[in-house]
């Protein structure tokens, strides 16, 4: 590619560098990034780390643990059970975390992502300055650069990770609406669920209206650092079998780096019709968001240029922005058939549409995309005796019909160079069974067979504006994937358990990873001019085994969940910044340890904490041994909560800290390595009456620190990175009614 470059003026390098470059980084989870930010166009061509963006515009459009729950000690160790949600409280065998909703009201910081990073094992990379958790991706178990795509998201038990690459935005889903979220760790959400589990299941539960009083009301304001505003309301309505809920916010801030406003509206409302025997529900959400996208601040020695010290809040891309508009309906029926079984019904559409805007002193590029995504869901949940002993069964059928539509052009008013268009169906049918085969002993057990059909096109203009390439060549593929799982939970008595799982899981790849398989440019015949390669949208499905063991203890205001994991994974999807296209790796291998632990020393304060050590490297291959990228060994958090004057005057408190880990690009691990760093979070709140109010300091030492940071592949020292902020401030108000 360097040689490639070479060939061209300086204009001519940055135009087909942006056709050739159609790649998205599997890094990035906002699909609206540029490859710019990763590209200087020197005397001498830097490094193709520079190249590996975020996401490469031209192709983009695209422990303090809080769990379990402080609830009342009830001296008992609480059996696992599977709601109509499919998770409920958790798989038997697995890890798994509640975070209620008490616990966010508790919680000092101010995002979905803020609260989930208590839990052990979880980790962050944020970007975009941290404004609102935005581009902030969740990483369970230590996928790194690749986190989104094994991290699967679910809103009351329906999933949110669409077929392309931009990931879950955690910051369209109103804080005040979540009734508690569920996280499940390791691979055996994936029997329920299909693609994505990965890692683990988030399971984002929100409050109805059918609270028991017929009318609430809630309304909240507040201010803080970086001329930031917010305003959250919400109402719920109660009359005889119907119910009906709202929730809104909107949040306007200038951001901690420069060209990195945020202008975010969210809004979500359902309907409820609930008897015994049968209820329904719809429920409709939609989102709109303005960012600008600040790029990154360069670090190289060579040249004696230390952005991160000279200049940590600049940009170096003054004008690239991203919009982003999303509406979802979802509507559903859970109907008794006969006594212990259930039929819940749901389907939905999802539409999300994003436009982003790139600019250099060489060239201006557009992306327009629209994802829709029509699903239904079906499935039966039993829970008759079988063979004599009580029985819980869930099993169903999921179908997904996805469509991807991008269109890529040099302006945003000129013909698109490229159009991609995408069709993906997937069809599938599961069964879990949970036995009681002691009054002591929960064994579990089930399947999925997964079939998944895809038509992929690219139509390309070699008459439009900057056109230089070649047309991807058509795909029509099908294939059938398979996950499996099996658990148990022994209890010794009130206070002592232990549990153990096993479990296979798949992950197809996405449409963005397709849109780049291989050298997009054919540089064999140097100093010859480089020639086109057309492109085939093919990758093999990356597979993993997972296995997992640990106890729990409960009792005496004390619980305490720890485990021991191993995971072999088989073709992970993987892109290379050098070469410039997405891959399978060699396997890869995962193991760790996860420990959390709340105490309720007293009805006024509770403390709560967590541990993990996670070990993510290369298996085989000329890497092996090698950490993978953007995973840190060690992470833990530390927290408590205070009623320092009953509910008037609350102090709560959250120390995190993580270990150092390897940059983005760095599978050599020759680079600098991301320092390790720890922020402290703090919150006093109180409420009297129906008045509420809370004053928060987040980083309170002022730690100078960032999680994300792309290396060079060529010179020693060189790295761009994405600075956080210091010490910041936010002050809320609200009424209820």
């Amino acid at each position: 590619m360097a040689r490639f470059l070479r060939h061209c003026s300086p204009a001519a390098r940055s135009r087909r560098a942006l056709s050739c470059l159609r790649v998205f980084s599997p890094r990035l989870r906002d699909p609206m990034h540029r490859w710019s930010d990763h590209v200087t166009f020197l005397p001498e061509f830097p490094s193709a780390a520079k190249l590996r963006l975020p996401f490469a515009a031209a192709c983009l459009a695209g422990t303090a643990l809080v769990t379990p729950a402080l609830a009342q000690d009830t001296g008992q160790l609480p059996a696992v059970n599977v709601e109509a949600s499919r998770i409920g409280t958790g798989i038997v065998g697995t890890s798994t975390s509640v975070i209620t909703a008490e616990d966010i009201a508790h919680a000092p910081g101010q995002t979905v992502q803020d609260v989930l990073a208590t839990i052990p094992g979880v980790q962050l990379q944020t970007l975009y300055g941290g404004v609102n958790g935005v581009g902030s991706a969740v990483d369970l178990r230590g996928f790194g650069a690749f986190a989104t795509a094994n991290t699967l998201v679910l809103i009351n038990g329906r999933r949110l990770n669409d077929i392309d690459l931009a990931g879950v935005d955690l910051s369209t889903i109103p804080l005040q609406s979540i009734e508690r979220i569920e996280v499940t760790r390791g691979n055996s959400g994936a029997v329920l669920y299909g693609d994505n589990a990965v890692g683990g299941v988030i399971n984002i539960v929100t409050k109805t209206g059918a609270n028991g009083k017929p009318i609430t009301m809630r309304a909240e304001a507040g201010v803080g650092s970086f001329n930031q505003q917010s305003g959250n309301v919400s109402a719920t309505v109660n009359s005889g079998p119907w119910s009906a809920a709202v929730f809104g916010n909107a949040i306007k801030s200038d951001g901690y780096r420069a060209n990195n406003a945020l202008e975010q509206k969210n809004a979500m409302g359902e309907l409820r019709y609930s008897t015994p025997g049968f209820s329904a529900f719809l429920n409709l959400s939609a989102d709109d968001q303005h960012l600008g996208f600040p790029g990154a601040r360069t670090v190289d020695p060579s040249i004696g240029v230390n952005e991160l010290a000279t200049d940590r809040r600049g940009t170096s891309t003054p004008r690239d922005y991203g919009d982003k508009q999303g509406v979802n309906v979802t509507a559903g029926f859970t109907k008794s058939l006969w006594d212990g079984a259930e039929l819940i019904v749901d389907g939905g559409v999802r539409n999300k549409k994003q436009q982003a805007g790139f600019f250099t002193q060489y060239y201006e590029s557009y992306v327009d995309t629209t994802l829709t995504a029509w699903s239904i869901t079906p499935r039966l949940r039993i829970t008759n005796a079988m063979f004599g002993l009580p029985s819980t069964i869930l099993t169903g059928i999921d179908y997904y019909d996805s469509t991807y539509d991008s269109n890529r052009s040099m302006f945003k008013e000129t013909a698109p160079i490229h159009v991609y268009n995408l069709k993906q169906q997937t069809l599938a049918g599961y069964w879990q069974q949970t036995l009681n085969v002691l009054p002591t002993t929960d064994f579990s057990y089930g399947g999925r067979i997964q079939h998944m059909k895809l038509d992929a096109r690219d139509t390309y203009d070699p008459n439009a504006y900057g056109a230089s390439g070649a047309q991807s060549t058509p795909l029509n593929t099908s294939e059938t994937n398979h996950a499996l799982h099996v658990g148990f939970e022994h209890r010794f008595n009130a206070n002592f358990a232990v549990f153990a799982r096993a479990a296979q899981a798949f992950r197809t790849p996405n449409v963005d990873e397709r849109l780049i398989t291989g050298s997009a440019w054919d540089c064999s015949a140097w100093p010859s001019p480089c020639t086109p390669i057309a492109q085939n949208f093919m990758l093999k499905t990356q597979t993993s085994y997972d296995i997992e063991g640990g106890i729990r203890i409960h009792g005496n205001g004390l619980d305490i969940q720890s485990s021991v994991y191993d995971m072999h994974l088989k073709n992970e999807i993987h892109y290379d910044p050098v070469n410039m296209y997405n891959y399978s790796l060699d396997p890869t291998h995962r193991y760790g340890t996860e420990t959390s632990a709340t105490l309720r020393i007293s009805d006024t304060l509770r403390l709560r904490g967590g541990f993990a050590y996670t070990r993510a490297v290369f298996e085989e291959g000329p890497y092996a041994g090698n950490d993978v990228p953007l995973v840190s060994r060690l992470s833990g958090s530390f927290g408590l909560s205070w009623d320092v004057w009953q509910k008037y005057v609350v102090v709560d408190a959250t120390l995190r800290a993580w270990s150092s880990r390897r940059m983005d690009n760095d599978q050599p691990n020759t680079q600098p390595t991301i320092p390790a760093n720890a922020t402290l979070d703090l919150k006093v709140s109180g409420e009297s009456d129906r008045f509420f109010w809370s004053a928060s300091v987040a980083n309170l030492f002022n730690a100078q620190y960032y999680d994300y940071a792309v290396a060079s592949a060529f010179t020693a020292g060189r790295f761009n990175a994405y600075p956080l902020p210091g010490r910041t401030y936010m002050v809320r108000a609200g009424v209820t009614f």
